[in-house]
């Protein structure tokens, strides 16, 4: 008998030259480290400036040639007139944490609305609200301010909380993506059971949706926190302790106190972001899951 060998029995694996299999990966991680330093230097210098024992912009060092921390300790123990950032992360973390549950819990009813519920008139509402949420919050500003001065909330946390939070439901369209994923027949065997539509939003609805209320709240915090035109329109005030952090940090740069403030608005730099880095750390895998959960469908 003749022995044959059928071709599929050893198939033949091309393999790329070892110089492009080496030299490739090396090029790629050479150009990722050259993005990420030039992303990261200015974050780097901003740092170091910080610890500077210098007040004002010294551009002729990278690195400072005395070190202290002394800006900490000015910005921290020792507000004045000018720099008063424990009242300025008061006034903006009241407002974050307001704005972050109400906006929350906005954003979730709408997109459970929109996409759990059946009602007249859904489809037109939805595209509407998606037009809507198109056009820049810039061109609404104005309006937003003088509607608010007439009832007397300009110069308010109260009217930043309401102005941050009352557009938040036309942010619904990722949550919505989220929540077309989870199964239809969870919330009908729920009704068949008795579940009110409350019930079957709070007990079946949320708890499967954790990354994606993860996105949400923090998108919510983040707004406000690191909002300044906004604030800046509606907070008039030359009080310094009604300022939030964005407001406060600004005024320290402006010309006539750059020079004695700026390594103390480095300081401020960094303990702002202090906070929100530590957040985006622990909330990462919640956060990813969220963002490419919530793309699976529309």
């Amino acid at each position: 008998m003749t022995n044959t060998k059928n071709i599929s029995d050893n198939p033949i694996v091309i393999k790329a030259p070892v110089s492009k299999r080496i030299v490739r990966p090396i090029l790629r991680h050479v150009w990722l480290a050259f993005l990420s330093f030039i992303w990261l230097l200015p974050i780097i210098w901003l740092f170091v400036t910080s610890l500077s024992g210098y007040s004002g912009i010294n551009t002729s060092h990278f690195f400072p040639e005395t070190w202290s921390l002394r800006n900490y300790k000015k910005l921290l123990f020792q507000p004045d007139t000018v720099a008063n950032f424990p009242a300025w992360f008061k006034n903006s973390m009241i407002i974050g944490i307001f704005t972050c549950l109400i906006s929350s819990i906005f954003v979730m009813m709408t997109a459970y609305a929109f996409s759990c519920m059946r009602f007249k008139g859904r489809k037109q509402l939805m595209s509407f609200s998606i037009t809507l949420g198109m056009f820049p919050g810039v061109l609404s500003m104005i309006a937003i301010y003088f509607v608010m001065k007439m009832i007397g909330l300009t110069n308010s946390i109260v009217g930043l909380i309401i102005i941050y939070s009352a557009g938040s439901g036309l942010g619904f369209l990722i949550l919505k993506g989220f929540f077309d994923t989870i199964s239809g027949s969870l919330r009908e065997s729920a009704k068949l059971d008795g579940a009110s539509e409350l019930t079957i939003f709070t007990k079946i609805v949320i708890p499967l949706s954790k990354p994606m209320i993860v996105y949400t709240v923090i998108n919510a915090f983040l707004t406000p926190w690191m909002d300044f035109v906004m604030a800046q329109l509606m907070i008039r005030s030359k009080d310094p302790r009604n300022w939030t952090v964005a407001m406060g940090l600004y005024n320290l740069v402006q010309k006539t106190l750059v020079g004695k403030y700026f390594s103390v608005f480095c300081a401020g730099g960094v303990m702002v972001a202090i906070p929100i880095s530590i957040l985006f750390v622990i909330m990462q895998k919640f956060y990813v899951e969220g963002i490419t959960a919530g793309g699976v469908k529309g």
